[in-house]
């Protein structure tokens, strides 16, 4: 894992396993179907606006398996903000899928993006599957991307890159949360993962790359259960926040880092005073998903003077 402050762009969904080294021998086309075939190469464009005193979904585009209904206003402490769930219609990330997601909330506007459930990514004997996301925040604008756990099966293999595009005076808090697998299910399900890459970078508004930071997990070749990896934990979350200066202050007076068996968080500051960067490690995610609520109550309460809601019982 690594941050710095050079890093190239997100590449064309198309040619971005292609090009990655971590996947130079995962590029054998599926029999069944070949990648990107139809229904396989996923599309979802948001766009969200400020009209009156609410925001609201002004434009989507979606293809298959991704897709998007109506956005929904379930936040009682922030009614205004417009609330999005992600699907799926396969189900699942399968072989050969190739998504690309873009999110934009324009001058002023708020919005809550999350998914139906958690991703899961099935086991593969061919090829791997490849994500792009585009994120744009713009003047004054407030968006949180939470979207659920990754579940990555065992065999499976998995590259995502994620471009976060930020005026200076928006907020973005960007969560994601990778599980060990199903290791309920069988025990070489954990950590029985090929391949998991994931590279985020953002830029201000000026086109400067604030930071990059880039998590390749080839857990057979350099196992992720030794100490100064991954350790007896099987859940890590990371959750990014741009934000101004001064609120980047605030919350990180309010953070403190714990550490205990079962539980360890810390916060630290990204380069270039772009905002935060908030890690956590546990053995169930629950405990994970707790800690990232407790920080995210921090940041919102501290950039909007709003608080969380009461959580779904299902999204515990």
């Amino acid at each position: 894992m690594q941050t710095n402050n050079e890093a190239p762009l997100a590449l064309d969904t198309l040619s971005l396993g292609a090009s990655a080294p971590e996947l130079a021998r995962y590029q054998q086309e599926p029999p069944q179907m070949h990648s990107a075939a139809v229904g396989k190469n996923g599309y979802l464009r948001l766009k969200f606006v400020k009209r009156g005193n609410r925001s609201t979904l002004h434009e989507m585009e979606r293809k298959v398996p991704l897709m998007v209904q109506k956005a929904l206003y379930w936040d009682e402490t922030m009614p205004f903000m417009p609330c999005v769930p992600i699907i799926s219609t396969s189900g699942c990330v399968l072989q050969g899928d190739r998504l690309t997601l873009e999110v934009e909330v324009d001058a002023g506007a708020c919005a809550h993006v999350t998914t139906q459930s958690a991703t899961k990514i099935h086991s593969m004997d061919n090829n791997f599957a490849a994500q792009t996301q585009h994120i744009r925040a713009g003047e004054g604008a407030y968006l949180e991307f939470m979207p659920d756990p990754i579940i990555p099966h065992r065999h499976s293999r998995f590259i995502s890159d994620t471009v976060i595009e930020y005026d200076r005076t928006a907020t973005v808090i960007y969560s994601e949360i990778l599980m060990s697998g199903r290791k309920y299910h069988h025990q070489d399900e954990r950590f029985g993962f090929d391949v998991y890459s994931s590279r985020i970078t953002a830029k201000d508004e000026r086109g400067t790359t604030s930071f990059t930071e880039k998590l390749v997990l080839t857990p057979k070749e350099r196992p992720l259960d030794v100490v100064g990896v991954m350790g007896t934990f099987d859940v890590y979350g990371n959750v990014i926040v741009l934000t101004p200066k001064a609120h980047q202050d605030a919350i990180l007076a309010e953070s403190p880092s714990f550490y205990s068996a079962g539980l360890c968080h810390g916060v630290s500051r990204l380069p270039n005073e772009a905002g935060l960067i908030f890690k956590v490690l546990s053995n169930d995610s629950v405990s994970v998903k707790h800690a990232i609520r407790g920080f995210w109550q921090t940041m919102r309460k501290t950039t909007t003077g709003y608080s969380l809601p009461t959580p779904f019982l299902w999204k515990i």
